[in-house]
């Protein structure tokens, strides 16, 4: 069940409504029921998946904080992470894995028999597994206490509105929500409509009207070049921004609702001046966790090698993010790319202080967003390709003018008598999605969410006026394809 749908619509107001008018002691039970009905919307079978790892990390976290002996709690954490990451081998990396197997075995004239299975990768496979990890290793360390309530511990890892795209929750953030009694609070339901509603106007107005252009090159990037292919890139840049945070900011907005508060995913991830930044702002629930998980005890681990521990481990955090992403290589070099940039900004941390104390602040910061954009839109262009070759021909595209000598030139020449289009579009559509990118920084200029508002000094007229404008532009100009929110493939 897609957010933006009308079927997730009428799920919503049923569910909230019944919240509600149900005393606490169901609540968590109802919610339970709604989350695994969204779940198997997409595909029944898959809520036993779910089920399978539920049973065991719920009895793990038992069995850690009942053993007093150390070595026996590791090995109930360890078969708690074998069946979680078992899950997402066998779904998400096994074929990828056979084919590497298939293509040795084909260099040393050997026939790879092991076969291939056909399934479909089940939605939100590795958020919720992620969720599901922290909580066994967060008992494991002694910072939450064992769930006792079956219901309450599956309500955790299955919470619908955080359950197929994040963000990867803690324990110690959301078990206890599903406890604490909550009366409906007027302040709690605006703030979570006017969340809703700005999620919704990212995803169908701003994202999936530029996909529209990005589908459309990357179909046959072959016929695209120069000034085409870096407007693309940029188009891609805040595409997946919009759909992603579009994503957070309708499942923060559905919590709120209901009296439960979902951590903050995005902080304006495009105001970055470099890459470790930019990883402080975007998707950082994920990055808090491979640096709580993965990250720290490498880095502890190889503490004896200084400074080249310390870029170890961040290469190797990138890279398993990057696998995190999708079984492909395209997914791996876009991690390595990043490891290798906040790699890099450590090492020179210090002669980068040095230059920005000689240069203007406004030229040093102005230069650094426009470099570290520049840069995000290069390794995005891994991100979006099928392959390593394809994303090789669209970089190759960017530096390479067309056939008849122009990088400058947009304008495709029509077919059959048709007017020529722009990136697939008629040129009044074309404008008005270059025009959907300025219009959305000055919105998030506006509205900082549980920051400085400066919305929220307007006059009651004129924000209530601009409510009114978003939903006639979410109506007039979203794309109503129920185009399935990118994240939902990890």
């Amino acid at each position: 069940m897609l957010f933006n749908s009308l079927e997730f619509l009428v799920f919503f107001v049923f569910v909230t409504s019944l919240y509600f008018a149900l005393p606490h002691k169901y609540r968590w039970l109802l919610l339970l029921l709604a989350s695994c009905f969204f779940y198997m919307y997409f595909k029944v079978i898959y809520i036993l998946i779910l089920g399978f790892t539920i049973v065991i990390d719920y009895y793990a976290g038992i069995l850690i904080e009942n053993e007093q002996e150390q070595k026996k709690k590791g090995r109930f954490l360890l078969l708690s992470i074998i069946a979680n990451v078992g899950v997402l081998a066998v779904f998400k990396y096994y074929n990828f894995l056979n084919s590497q197997i298939s293509g040795l075995a084909t260099l040393f004239g050997y026939t790879n028999r092991i076969p291939f299975l056909k399934i479909l990768l089940p939605i939100g496979l590795s958020f919720h597994t992620f969720q599901a990890m922290s909580y066994t290793i967060e008992v494991y360390r002694g910072n939450q206490k064992a769930e006792r309530h079956f219901g309450i511990y599956a309500l955790y890892v299955m919470f619908y509105p955080q359950l197929v795209a994040g963000p990867i929750e803690r324990p110690q953030h959301m078990l206890h929500q599903f406890r604490e009694r909550v009366h409906f609070d007027y302040d709690d339901f605006f703030y979570g409509l006017k969340r809703i509603l700005w999620g919704l106007f990212k995803k169908v107005v701003i994202a999936d009207r530029l996909a529209v252009m990005v589908d459309y090159v990357y179909k046959d990037p072959t016929g695209f070049h120069g000034l085409s292919m870096i407007i693309t890139a940029i188009l891609f840049a805040f595409q997946i921004y919009c759909d992603f945070s579009g994503y957070s900011d309708i499942a923060v907005g559905t919590a709120r609702i209901m009296g439960i508060r979902l951590m903050e995913n995005f902080n304006f991830p495009f105001r970055s001046k470099n890459i470790t930044e930019f990883w402080r702002r975007w998707h950082i629930s994920l990055y808090s966790w491979f640096n709580d998980y993965l990250f720290t005890p490498l880095m502890i681990s190889k503490r004896n090698w200084g400074i080249y521990g310390i870029v170890f481990a961040i290469i190797c955090t990138f890279a398993v993010s990057g696998l995190w992403h999708g079984a492909a290589y395209t997914f791996i070099i876009f991690g390595l790319l990043h490891g290798i940039a906040v790699a890099f900004e450590f090492v020179v941390k210090k002669q980068r202080k040095r230059i920005s104390k000689k240069l203007p602040s406004s030229v040093y910061n102005g230069g650094s967003l426009v470099l570290t954009f520049i840069y995000l839109c290069l390794t995005w262009i891994f991100f979006r390709s099928g392959s390593f070759s394809q994303a090789l021909l669209v970089i190759k595209n960017i530096f390479t003018p067309d056939g008849e000598g122009h990088y400058f030139n947009l304008k495709e020449p029509g077919v059959h008598g048709l007017p020529p289009t722009y990136l697939g579009l008629a040129l009044w559509q074309f404008i008005l999605c270059l025009l959907l990118i300025p219009m959305l920084i000055i919105c998030e200029w506006l509205i900082q969410f549980d920051n400085v508002n400066r919305f929220s000094g307007f006059p009651v007229y004129l924000k209530w006026g601009a409510y009114y404008l978003m939903i006639l532009f979410i109506l007039v100009l979203g794309v109503f394809d129920t185009r399935q929110f990118i994240y939902f493939q990890f």
